[in-house]
């Protein structure tokens, strides 16, 4: 089974995700994307998968920065453009199983989903 996860290394949620996984003994890959980046593509199968309200996270200090012209008339379409642009706005982790995405950490969910 591969298990991919995607966020910043020095996100408290991510460090909680990734001792989660480590406890487990899941082994991982992680990207990066504050280092690396994200596409566009990528972030709408996420949306595509868990609906783009989900993956948007709107109480990132990111998020509230933005100028209002980027918040107004916010649609899917807009908000996987801002999230590719920015992506310290998209909610973390994003943990890809398979083909199974989940989309913040909640351990009963990871739990059910690797080791059930």
């Amino acid at each position: 089974m591969t298990v991919r996860i995607y966020g910043i290394k020095n996100c408290d949620t991510m460090k909680k995700a990734f001792d989660w996984l480590k406890s487990h003994g899941i082994a991982y890959d992680f990207h990066d994307y504050r280092a690396v980046g994200i596409d566009a593509a990528t972030v709408k199968a996420w949306c595509d998968s868990v609906g783009w309200e989900k993956v948007l996270n709107k109480a990132s200090t990111t998020f509230k920065e933005l100028p209002d012209a980027d918040k107004v008339g916010l649609n899917e379409d807009k908000a996987i453009a801002l999230m590719a642009r920015e992506p310290t706005m998209i909610k973390r982790p994003v943990l890809i199983v398979g083909e199974t995405i989940l989309n913040g950490f909640k351990p009963a969910v990871y739990e059910a989903v690797l080791k059930g």
